[in-house]
């Protein structure tokens, strides 16, 4: 299923249960449009998500084809293992060197919050079915979309080929956020966060707000928190702090100047990650070749992963 489950549903654009029927569905739609008209005080980009949700949900066809998709289980289908390395061939040789379980906390941090949600001893028949997950609370929906965001950038990673190695779901400390991803390869030392909010972002005094963000989140301020303890305790330092988004989230690559301590940090959408990796950014300095083999091990014997 393409559609981010953190988005809002063209039910809930529309303002109406995904129980209505036809007709009702017909006129919160045409109330809405009414609305969300630009010469009515409405803006352009709600008049357009208006229309959108018709789109995906006004005929009994394409509500049917809506109401039936299913999310996926897991969007991965690399290696599991943390205590070895996965070298599959590929039709362009070997891939990436993986180490550990990317999306696995987040997807069992929404189980979690499923059943807790759900309530004690509610049977649940299927937590990735459609009409579940778009009636729990965005929160939840926005843990299933940061794994599946996590699995996408996970099976990105594993194409770049064998001069790159991978660490995925890395425990800093209990009290701090985990960091999703770690990168090692020609271009230099990456600690990648993955994410979805299922609406854009942008940068407001140095920090990512948007529609899909609560009130006071810092996601950057947060990943760069965690980014810095685990340098420290690997005694390494990255070349650059990368979040991906999906390509509807941000149109061009974002960036912060590296500030004391602070590598630089680029927000990407995820079609540029493996441009990133291999050739680095506009303003960010390049690692050596010869550096990989003497970090690989380094990062090997210190990294250490996140319980499920």
């Amino acid at each position: 299923m393409s559609e981010s489950p953190a988005a809002a549903s063209p039910y809930e654009v529309l303002g109406v249960s995904p129980s209505v029927t036809d007709e009702e569905l017909r006129r919160a739609y045409r109330l809405k449009l009414r609305q969300s008209h630009p010469d009515v005080g409405g803006s352009a980009a709600s008049f357009h998500a208006v229309q959108v949700a018709w789109e995906r949900i006004g005929s009994p066809e394409s509500r049917a084809d809506y109401d039936g998709a299913r999310y996926p289980e897991s969007g991965y289908s690399g290696p599991s293992s943390a205590a070895q390395p996965a070298q599959r061939p590929s039709s362009s040789g070997m891939r990436a060197r993986m180490h550990g379980h990317p999306g696995g906390h987040s997807r069992q941090r929404y189980l979690a919050l499923l059943r807790e949600w759900a309530g004690r001893g509610t049977v649940i028949a299927d937590p990735y079915a459609p009409d579940l997950v778009r009636s729990a609370p965005r929160e939840i929906r926005h843990r299933l979309a940061k794994a599946l965001a996590e699995e996408s950038t996970a099976q990105l990673i594993s194409g770049l080929g064998i001069g790159y190695t991978a660490w995925h779901d890395i425990a800093t400390r209990d009290d701090v956020e985990k960091v999703d991803h770690v990168v090692l390869g020609p271009a230099g030392l990456f600690a990648i966060l993955s994410e979805d909010w299922g609406s854009p972002a942008h940068l407001k005094r140095g920090e990512l707000v948007g529609e899909g963000l609560a009130p006071g989140e810092e996601p950057l301020d947060e990943f760069a928190a965690a980014a810095r303890i685990l340098a420290k305790s690997l005694r390494v330092r990255f070349t650059a702090l990368v979040v991906v988004v999906p390509d509807q989230a941000v149109a061009e690559p974002l960036s912060l100047p590296s500030r004391g301590r602070r590598p630089m940090v680029v927000v990407i959408p995820r079609s540029r990650l493996v441009g990133v990796l291999r050739d680095g950014i506009a303003g960010m300095e390049r690692g050596s070749f010869e550096k990989v083999f003497e970090l690989r091990s380094t990062l090997q014997n210190g990294i250490r992963f996140v319980e499920d």
